[in-house]
């Protein structure tokens, strides 16, 4: 699954990574393009970490090839490592050293960094430098990743989990931290599994499931077909017949004036429909990604997870 605009930050070609006979990731085509903000997609376990570290040559295919900014991952990566930043998902630093000790240290390895621009970075996250690294709360180590992540001006900043442990104002500055990254015509490859964040902030996706990429979308063209777990509250009892068979409901139960349901797209119907009686109050139910793929590509996943 393939972009069609020129020069692609990053390439894979039927990328593939078994760890014995374990499954990682399988036969993985997917183009990235440059000035995006590209959501990777997928529960833990999908194969978003496994597909990271062949990008970068922390680990190596079992077959197929990876290309990032035109460059070979094993020979060029010295060179490649300059020009990109990456944000593990599991944090791990040298926990005697101060948070500035740290980010002069990797900012160094890329050739330097500024200490007024570490400082202005910092600022923005509310965090201290001062302190141990072993000493931070996790939200305060995802910040100090994040710094790493954000400093330099990298023409591409890979982000695996970003916002793990970040309250939600910190989250918000996040958000703007990578909007100005794609502002400014650099490139973002941010893997999560949560969608709301990925729908919010990409402006495509790719979901990946059982090691198997199943789609390539615009964020516009995902968000027309979201999956919501819906429950009304009416100021009396409603007609179940009002509302089964709407257009993109199903699974409808109405009982004692509580009607519950799940809608795939658009809500205008049962938003007209329950429009007609008194509404007391609207609950939306958070839905799991199995269920939205399940949804969104129920006969392509299942023949995917059986492969």
């Amino acid at each position: 699954m393939t972009a069609s605009g020129p020069d692609p930050v990053i390439r894979m070609e039927g990328l593939t990574k078994y760890y014995g006979r374990s499954r990682g990731i399988v036969d993985v085509d997917l183009e990235v393009r440059r000035g995006e903000v590209f959501g990777f997609l997928g529960p833990n376990g999908a194969g978003k970490t496994t597909t990271i570290r062949l990008l970068l040559d922390l680990i190596r295919p079992t077959r197929g090839r990876a290309e990032i900014l035109r460059l070979d991952p094993r020979r060029d990566r010295v060179a490649l490592h300059r020009r990109i930043s990456y944000l593990s998902g599991e944090l791990t630093l040298w926990g005697d050293l101060t948070g500035a000790q740290l980010l002069r240290y990797l900012g160094n390895l890329r050739g330097g960094v500024g200490r007024e621009e570490l400082g202005r970075l910092a600022d923005r996250l509310q965090l201290d430098l001062a302190r141990p690294f072993k000493a931070l709360s996790r939200g305060n180590k995802q910040k100090i990743g994040l710094v790493a992540a954000f400093m330099g001006r990298p023409e591409l900043v890979i982000l695996d989990e970003p916002t793990s442990g970040l309250d939600p104002l910190i989250q918000q500055e996040f958000e703007r931290l990578v909007e100005e990254v794609r502002a400014d015509g650099r490139t973002v490859f941010l893997s999560s599994h949560i969608l709301p964040e990925v729908e919010h902030l990409c402006d495509r996706v790719g979901i990946i499931r059982e090691g198997r990429l199943l789609t390539v979308e615009a964020v516009a063209d995902l968000k027309k077909r979201a999956l919501r777990r819906l429950e009304i509250d009416f100021a009396a009892p409603v007609p179940a017949d009002a509302f089964v068979g709407l257009s993109g409901v199903r699974d409808v139960t109405v009982h004692d004036g509580i009607v519950r349901c799940t809608v795939l797209g658009s809500l205008d119907a049962l938003v007209k429909t329950a429009a007609r009686f008194e509404v007391r109050d609207i609950h939306a139910i958070e839905t799991s990604l199995e269920e939205i793929f399940l949804a969104y590509y129920g006969e392509e996943a299942n023949i995917h997870a059986a492969a």
